[in-house]
C-alpha cells in the first residue's frame, strides 16, 4: 500500500501495546467531540490545487491520484513546498510519512536540495512508500519507527525513533494517528531542542480540537518559539524558533 491508494476514514493500526483503558476512554470521548474535523478529512482539495502543487513540482498529473483521509490535503501540502521554496531548508524530519514524502522530497530537489529523513509506524507502508519515490527520482531516508510504550505527559506511546540528525531546520508532524491519543502529537516537542534558531516546525491538522489543546500547551513551554496557526485545510500550526535560541 501507498498513498497512491484510496483509504478510509480510520488511519491503519500501528501497534499491538494495549491501550489502558482510561485513555481508550478518552480517545472515545474526543473522538465524538472531533467527529466534525475527522469527516472533513476526508475531502483531500480542490483538483484545481492538486494540478497546481504538481505543475509546481514538475511531477505528473497521476503523481498523487488519491488524497484525504489520513493522508494531508492539498493545503498542507501546498505549504509545504512555500516553506522549503522560501527557506531552502538543509534537514527535514517528518513524522507520518506518505503524500508528504513524496512532496517535500521533490521541493528539496528543486529548492536547496536538502536531505528528507521520515518515519512511520508501517515497516510495510516505509518499503512501499520509498519505492514509489524512487520511481519518481525522489531519494529520501524513510525509516520504520514502532508506536511502543513512552513516559510522557501526552500518550501512553509514541515512536520508536531509531536515528536522529543533531540538528533540523524543519520539522513536519503528521503523526501519530490521533486514536492513540487526542494529544499523542504533542510529544514531537522532544525533537524541539534540535530544531536550529530560526528553523521551523509545521503540524497538520491543527483544526482539530485536540492538536489544538497541543498548539495552547506548547505556547506555554517553548517560549522560545513563535506559534501562528493558519486556517483553511485542515489547519495548520506554524512554530519558529526564535533565530538567538
Amino acid at each position: 500500500m501507498t498513498s497512491r491508494e484510496r483509504t478510509g476514514l480510520l488511519p491503519l493500526p500501528g501497534s499491538s501495546q494495549k491501550q489502558p483503558l482510561s485513555e481508550r476512554a478518552l480517545v472515545w470521548a474526543w473522538g465524538a467531540i472531533q467527529w466534525p474535523w475527522l469527516a472533513r478529512s476526508l475531502w483531500g482539495g480542490r483538483k484545481a490545487e492538486k494540478r497546481l502543487l504538481l505543475g509546481r513540482l514538475g511531477l505528473a498529473h497521476d503523481a498523487l491520484p488519491n488524497l484525504g483521509s489520513w493522508k494531508a490535503d492539498t493545503t498542507f501540502l501546498l505549504r509545504l513546498v512555500d516553506v522549503i521554496e522560501a527557506t531552502r531548508p538543509r534537514v527535514v524530519v517528518e513524522l507520518g510519512c506518505g503524500a508528504t514524502s513524496l512532496v517535500i522530497g521533490r521541493a528539496l530537489q528543486l529548492h536547496g536540495g536538502g536531505q528528507l529523513i521520515g518515519f512511520d509506524q508501517h515497516a510495510a507502508f516505509i518499503e512501499a512508500t520509498s519505492q514509489w519515490l524512487a520511481g519518481h527520482g525522489v531519494n529520501a531516508q524513510l525509516w520504520p519507527a514502532p508506536i511502543v510504550p513512552q513516559d510522557s505527559q501526552w500518550a501512553s506511546r509514541w515512536y520508536q525513533l531509531p536515528v536522529l540528525p543533531d540538528e533540523i531546520d524543519l520539522l513536519v508532524i503528521d503523526g501519530p494517528p490521533w486514536v492513540i491519543n487526542p494529544f499523542v502529537r504533542g510529544h514531537a516537542e522532544v525533537l524541539f531542542d534540535r530544531i536550529s534558531p530560526g528553523g521551523l516546525v509545521l503540524l497538520d491538522d491543527a483544526a482539530r480540537p485536540g492538536e489544538r489543546v497541543v498548539a495552547t500547551r506548547w505556547k506555554k513551554r517553548w517560549p522560545d518559539f513563535r506559534f501562528t496557526y493558519l486556517g483553511g485545510g485542515k489547519g495548520t500550526l506554524v512554530g519558529q524558533r526564535g533565530i538567538y535560541s
